[in-house]
């Protein structure tokens, strides 16, 4: 198992990025170098709990600026890049942002590291780049076929990542993780949007008839997966990380509710998004062979995810007052409604 001294993580003030920055400093205790451009869903809010820790560093920086970038990184032995445009949605609307951090920013980071000679990278993706799956599980040698501007983006900095491997064997892994839940998360995703919604009273705007299906994994098992293949992963490999826990939008929405003791006449099924893929499943095997196994219960994790929204009103409802938040739902539930 490789170690690691000290770590840059891009897009460490991120959902997914500060629990696992928080892992390398508790269960491994390495130096630690956040990178982050603290774009709407970037928050430093999320790194609270080891601000203060000695191992751990924060720079605030773009993808885009290589200059900072490599200073940042210059003295790390691994990179692990969380740093991304996430949200569908969001792709549809304004695509440019998404190929600009997803693509671009992907590129410049990896040539930084390839400039440093970092001994070690890490690609975070996700299972969305194999696009709708109708039945089975995609294995990660299954056909790309990504179906949004964002699941697009994702596959395009895969396939450079994988480019800077065969080009000049660049030390890299590639990760795809599926759909990830827990404390912390942006409210504009399903459980979190929804959590904090019915937490105001708000409607809980299901899309279409709300039958997609998701592979559904807690962010603490997430982290681990993508330490396991920082640690144990082969270069130039690509490792899916599932939770093997699928559910239809609605038993997600349902759930909600009944977690919060509230009736499902909050439910408002509205205009389904263009392109809305159906299904996502995917086969983690190969990682799984590495020792890593998800260990969170889907049911256990999402009433625990649940009830931290409800206890810790302060850190989202600070979000969900900004502009960022109230613009965008406002203009992307208006026609849907």
């Amino acid at each position: 198992m490789n170690e690691f001294k000290r770590v840059l993580v891009a897009g460490g003030a991120g959902f997914i990025g500060s629990h696992f920055a928080r892992l390398l400093i508790e269960e491994r205790g390495c130096e630690v170098v956040v990178y982050d451009k603290l774009t709407y869903a970037g928050n430093p809010d999320n790194l609270r709990s080891i601000e203060g820790d000695s191992r751990f560093s924060f720079v605030h920086g773009d993808l885009a600026d290589p200059v900072a970038l490599s200073q940042a990184a210059a003295g790390c032995d691994a990179i692990v890049n969380f740093a991304a445009e996430t949200h569908v949605d969001r792709s549809i609307v304004d695509p440019e942002a998404f190929i600009t951090t997803d693509v671009i920013g992907t590129f410049r980071l990896l040539s930084v590291a390839r400039e440093l000679g970092t001994t070690r990278i890490v690609q975070v993706s996700t299972d969305e780049v194999y696009g709708s799956i109708a039945n089975g599980a995609a294995t990660e040698g299954w056909p790309l076929a990504p179906s949004s501007p964002y699941s697009a983006s994702k596959a395009s900095g895969d396939l450079v990542a994988l480019s800077f491997h065969g080009t000049w064997g660049l030390n890299v892994s590639i990760t795809r993780g599926s759909n990830t839940y827990g404390p912390n998360q942006y409210p504009e995703k399903l459980i979190p949007l929804f959590s904090t919604n019915a937490l105001t009273g708000e409607r809980l705007p299901v899309y279409g008839d709300g039958m997609q299906r998701r592979d559904w994994l807690h962010v603490r098992d997430h982290a681990l997966g993508i330490l396991c293949v920082l640690e144990q992963g082969g270069a130039g490999e690509v490792y899916n990380v599932g939770g093997g826990n699928e559910r239809t939008n609605m038993e997600i929405t349902k759930g909600i509710l009944a977690a919060l003791g509230l009736g499902e006449d909050l439910i408002n099924y509205v205009e389904d998004r263009p392109g809305h893929d159906r299904r996502y499943a995917i086969d983690s095997s190969k990682l799984s062979a590495l020792g890593w196994a998800p260990a969170v219960p889907f049911d256990e994790g999402l009433a625990q995810t649940v009830r931290w929204y409800r206890d810790n009103r302060q850190w989202w409802e600070r979000l969900r007052d900004r502009s960022e938040f109230t613009a965008w739902q406002s203009s992307w539930y208006a026609n849907r409604r």
